[in-house]
């Protein structure tokens, strides 16, 4: 007989640890083990504010699947639609040609994509933070800035290519401005001197958000040592402020001030990736409806897991679990071992998770932390943060403490290269299955 195929759609946090679980949960023989995924890697999205600055090389952050999945065939593709009756999938692959994979159970965790909102010009002129392309555009785009400043002979333009603005104050948001205005004051340094060299003073980077404080979703206690690192640094904070509209030359905001810039990166948060609606899968405001043991209500053989599940959460009166890294990991790995479980092997579980605090880099040697709720900031949040992320991380330990050590001694090496296009990252372009080829994995 066949034996049954297991197809796990993306593999980002949920997906990866599902299909590590599935690997050890079944013995060799009792399932056929598939992975749909535009990329042969997962990411480790936590870092690539690191990338971004400059810190840490791309390779660092991409955990390769073939030598960590050495069970699961893997199918380069985008899934566009999934048809729970015909038990089918349908995927759009890395050259464009679509195809339909059969399966017996299916675990999707295709994750999240970016969150726009209706503001006039943000999906033409903003810069998104969600994948490996994205943070390479973005280091270089910023750089480039840098030089264009320093070569124009007229102020305005000086000053315009050397303002950069963050939108949303959240993680992402607040690692990034810091990273990104670390990398600038290098890269001024290393010019200090030469003809038309901008001054500190110039660059500017500035952080928006229409809640009350920056972090707004972690503990309030982490907020204010985390605002006044970025204040020391120059960063201009601004809360109850955001964007009101973007041109290629200015961003209008909320108070009613121009910012000239050429540069405005969109973190305000992420959305359920489309497909939950496109396959008319049941959903809660964009998540896939499951229950406890993350089995989706109503389909038979149907589990989800990670940002797009709205998993009942055990210590929050049954509210859905937030959209976090945390949650991911450990829903995806529940959710490989309770298919496991169906089929025949292991018993079927209930997800209950705690959160253990959260950490939030500051590059440097600044951060801030709560682990088990104990507020840290400085050098005990930065050796917390780092310690976090080495053991989250499903592979290239050794290659990230090294590189972090060499940016402790050297500094981080600050260069463009110009690999990826404007074109490619796009945030109008977000939700096509095309371009959603390069955020898949997060």
């Amino acid at each position: 007989m066949a034996k049954p195929k297991v197809l796990v759609v993306g593999t980002g946090f949920a997906g990866f640890h599902a299909l590590k679980s599935l690997e050890k949960a079944l013995p060799r023989d009792a399932a056929e083990l598939i992975a749909v995924n535009p990329t042969d890697y997962t990411l480790y999205v936590p870092l690539l504010p690191e990338v971004a600055g400059g810190s840490l090389d791309p390779r660092r952050v991409a955990v390769p699947l073939r030598s960590t999945l050495k069970r699961t065939r893997l199918v380069l593709g985008t899934a566009t639609g999934i048809d729970p009756e015909a038990r089918t999938c349908s995927v759009v692959d890395v050259e464009g040609r679509g195809r339909v994979l059969e399966w017996d159970r299916l675990i999707v965790t295709a994750g999240s994509v970016t969150r726009m909102l209706s503001v006039p010009g943000v999906g033409e002129h903003a810069l998104g933070f969600k994948s490996v392309p994205e943070a390479l555009y973005l280091r270089d785009h910023v750089l480039r800035q840098v030089e264009l400043a320093e070569q124009s002979d007229d102020p305005a333009e000086r000053a315009a290519r050397a303002t950069f603005v963050v939108v949303g104050a959240g993680y992402t948001g607040t690692e990034l401005v810091a990273q990104g205005q670390r990398m600038t004051a290098e890269a001024l340094r290393a010019r200090r001197g030469a003809p038309g060299a901008l001054r500190p003073d110039e660059c500017r980077w500035l952080l928006l958000d229409m809640a009350d404080r920056v972090l707004p979703g972690l503990d309030p206690r982490m907020s204010g040592p985390a605002r006044k690192v970025l204040e020391s640094r120059g960063v201009d904070v601004r809360m109850k402020t955001s964007v009101a509209e973007v041109t290629d030359t200015c961003a209008r905001l909320t108070d009613g001030s121009e910012i000239p810039t050429r540069t405005v990166v969109w973190c305000v948060g992420v959305r359920p990736d489309p497909l939950v609606q496109a396959s008319g899968l049941p959903e809660e405001r964009g998540r896939v409806v499951v229950d406890t043991s993350l089995a989706v209500r109503g389909l038979d053989g149907v589990y989800a897991a990670g940002d797009l599940a709205a998993v009942p959460d055990h210590y929050n009166r049954g509210k859905p679990t937030p959209m976090t890294a945390q949650h991911a990991q450990r829903q995806g790995a529940l959710a490989g071992r309770n298919v496991a479980a169906s089929l025949g092997h292991g018993q079927v579980k209930r997800y209950k998770h705690r959160d253990l605090g959260f950490v939030v880099d500051l590059a440097g040697m600044d951060a801030v932390a709560d682990p088990l709720r104990v507020p840290l900031s400085g050098v005990p949040a930065k050796i917390v943060a780092r310690g976090y992320h080495l053991l989250a991380m499903p592979g290239n330990r050794v290659r990230v403490a090294a590189e972090w050590i060499a940016d402790l001694l050297s500094g981080r090496q600050v260069v463009q290269f110009g690999l990826v296009p404007r074109e490619g990252v796009r945030l109008s372009d977000a939700d096509r299955p095309g371009n959603r080829v390069v955020k898949a994995g997060s």
